[in-house]
């Protein structure tokens, strides 16, 4: 015979069952209900995510959410399933997965604990760095040599918050200057308005590449002041969808795959850094 007390547990139990069941496979129910997965991307971010001259998504973030699209459609059998972009910002970003107006999220987001209170996150796809970008005639090397001058990044970035604390652990006084897009902070540049733009150092290189005009001569920091792992946002308690997703990356990452990606979209940079291809190589999980 059952106590009170068993009975109140089993009780409990069941509750959480059925309170929980119902997140556990939404987005894989809705994308297969509706025919359609929705991915988000921002403009401007290349060689990441950014949209070409015909308007249509492109960039290393960007194809990979391409073949998570045609994995989802692999898994649940609906090989016509379509594939609905929306474009974002990065002010936008995180509430747009929150709202569930998007089912992924493409670009260059960086995986924090902060950030997995309100979203969950696939497996890392991208291992970056912090850096400056400086006019050539620029005399800064390092972060410390930016004292007394003016700095522009996105406000309410993770590189925002790395830059005031690696000013602060250097005891640099600098000026921080708010600005809305990468774009903004290279124009601003360019007027003399700031002495440098703070991001990631992959999309700063995108940028001047993308925007490229007579007379420009830019230069990097010699260091990065931050490391920024990039994830792909996805809605949070969707273990189902989570799971989904990462089967796509760890097949890439496992196969070798993601090699033809990058050097389709970074491969003039360089080689993956031996951080990044011990990164591919660990998350190349079996099935």
């Amino acid at each position: 015979m059952m106590t009170p007390r068993t009975v109140v547990l089993i009780s409990l139990v069941s509750l959480c069952t059925l309170a929980s069941a119902p997140g556990q496979a939404q987005t894989l129910d809705k994308i297969r209900k509706q025919g359609v997965i929705t991915l988000g991307y921002i403009d401007g971010a290349a060689p990441f995510s950014y949209a070409d001259a015909n308007g249509d998504p492109q960039g290393y973030s960007v194809e990979l959410c391409r073949s998570i699209a045609e994995g989802v459609a692999a898994q649940l059998e609906r090989p016509q399933l379509k594939t609905r972009w929306v474009k974002l910002s990065i002010q936008n970003r995180i509430d747009a997965v929150r709202r569930k107006q998007v089912d992924v999220e493409c670009s260059t987001t960086t995986w924090t604990l902060g950030r997995q209170r309100l979203v969950d996150f696939s497996l890392v796809t991208f291992l970056d760095g912090a850096s400056v970008l400086m006019k050539m005639a620029s005399d800064a090397r390092r972060l410390a040599d930016f004292g007394g001058k003016r700095i522009a990044v996105i406000g309410g970035t993770t590189t925002e918050t790395a830059l005031r604390q690696a000013l602060t652990k250097g005891l640099v006084v600098a000026e921080i200057v708010g600005i809305k897009t990468r774009d903004e902070g290279l124009q601003l540049l360019r007027q003399g308005k700031v002495d440098g733009v703070a991001s990631d150092r992959t999309t700063l290189i995108g940028l001047v590449v993308n925007n490229a005009s007579g007379g420009d001569g830019f230069k990097l920091l010699e260091e990065d002041f931050s490391i920024e792992q990039y994830a792909l946002m996805l809605p949070r308690g969707d273990a189902d969808f989570r799971l989904a997703v990462n089967r796509v990356l760890a097949r890439l990452y496992r196969t070798g795959e993601i090699r033809r990606v990058y050097d389709r979209w970074l491969g003039p940079l360089g080689a993956p850094s031996p951080l990044l291809s011990a990164t591919y190589f660990i998350q190349g999980l079996a099935e």
